[in-house]
């Protein structure tokens, strides 16, 4: 939901963010418990068969002068980036989820007591207002850094994307709660058997990032296995302190389009995305053809109506800060540019409770503006979380007594 004229507002409200780093800061399926992917109109149920939203032919322009009018904004299919695009319907549960997927190389049991390794899976929770295809590239890139094993999940939250709720009424219900128990239902469904799970590396964007965080422990409980949480470009107090100003930056958007790639054009031109590779793949899922449209029109709309979830902003942000530095694992905290941190995130850095990262020449949508950038810093943040230390023998011991026999051999 923020944007870079949400985080200039309030830039000047927080203290400075301290110079320093935390100490040890990088530098530079089971088949049988998903459903599968519902039929498209081609009657195929692969992602390689997803057809781009809205048409490509001969769209109609929008008469306002763009550096990107001369270049090809048609939509890209996330079929490029995922291996797999899921429906997950949880057992008694009201929202169908649309899911992309690629899985570790590795198997989710392969880790032994010799330090073998085992899969590992980065799952991503966007924002408000986005969609799950808002990771594509950075899935890309991260598959790429690390050889494949670690895997990624991307979804659309309910009212956002592909996802479905059986009461539309509900689509827009995002309170806490709700985020919280769709998250936890979706990767209980997917994943049912803790012992069979991947390690598991919680990723939140913006309002994705307070039902990530609050998970962690719950999953923790139930078997799971936890190593990272990562929360990417929100702040609890410039969030809470900018909430005021939220209707006034929405209402300056755009209602509707005049096809999808004006809409990919709008989010390039404004900013709001600089990578246009990443825009062709994510903005088509964040508009759907505006009801009524007379025959021949491309026209858009927002898919979600993020003024009808004004009543929930406050809670998507309040006690991020504590519950983030409360989690029981490795904690990593992903800004755009010169974002600054609120007192309790300054006084946990100080004490090096977690690790920060501030990416430059970046906006909100840092994952999507520079994915190569970012997923180095996640594949080293991983690693790190999921090393197997081998100590030596101990002195005495005849492993130690063989290694010093094997040193004196000629």
């Amino acid at each position: 939901m923020s944007s870079d004229l949400f985080r200039k507002s309030v830039l000047n409200r927080l203290p400075a963010m301290p110079p320093t780093r935390a100490p040890w800061a990088e530098g530079d399926e089971d088949e049988d418990t998903m459903e599968q992917l519902a039929e498209e109109e081609e009657g195929l149920s692969d992602i390689s068969a997803l057809p781009s939203q809205g048409s490509t032919s001969n769209p109609s322009r929008s008469s306002k002068a763009s550096m990107f009018a001369s270049s090809d904004l048609s939509p890209i299919s996330p079929a490029t980036y995922f291996a797999q695009a899921l429906q997950v319907n949880p057992e008694g549960y009201p929202c169908t989820f649309r899911v992309y997927y690629t899985p570790s190389t590795l198997s989710a049991t392969s880790q032994t007591s010799d330090g073998g390794k085992k899969a590992s899976l980065l799952v991503c929770h966007h924002g408000a207002g986005s969609s799950g295809t808002t990771f594509s590239a950075l899935a890309k890139e991260v598959q790429e850094k690390s050889k494949g094993e670690l895997g990624v999940l991307a979804f659309d939250a309910r009212g956002h994307g592909k996802t479905t709720t059986e009461d539309g009424t509900k689509e827009l219900e995002l309170s806490f709660d709700n985020l919280q128990r769709d998250f936890l239902a979706m990767i209980c469904q997917i994943f049912p058997d803790p012992t069979e799970s991947p390690d598991l590396v919680l990723l939140g964007h913006s309002m994705g990032a307070s039902p990530i965080i609050s998970s962690a422990p719950i999953l923790q409980k139930r078997g799971y296995k936890v190593v990272g949480v990562i929360v990417l470009d929100v702040v609890e107090g410039t969030a809470v302190e900018a909430l005021p100003l939220m209707r006034s930056i929405l209402s300056q958007r755009p209602t509707k389009f005049r096809s999808v790639e004006g809409a990919i054009d709008w989010h390039l031109t404004s900013g709001a995305v600089r990578n246009k590779e990443s825009a062709r793949v994510s903005v088509p899922s964040l508009v759907v053809p505006k009801p009524g449209r007379a025959d021949g029109s491309l026209d858009v709309i927002w898919r979600t109506d993020l003024m009808a979830t004004s009543s929930f902003w406050e809670e998507w942000y309040l006690h991020l800060s504590s519950h983030f530095l409360a989690a029981r694992s490795g904690k990593l905290l992903v800004l755009a540019g010169q974002e600054r941190l609120d007192k309790e995130l300054m006084i946990g850095q100080m004490q090096g409770k977690f690790q920060l990262e501030v990416l430059p020449d970046v906006g909100h949508y840092l994952h999507e503006d520079k994915p190569e950038r970012l997923a180095g810093v996640l594949v080293a943040f991983w690693k790190k979380n999921t090393s197997v230390l081998v100590l030596p023998p101990k002195v005495g011991s005849a492993g130690y007594m063989q290694k010093l026999k094997m040193v004196g051999d000629p």
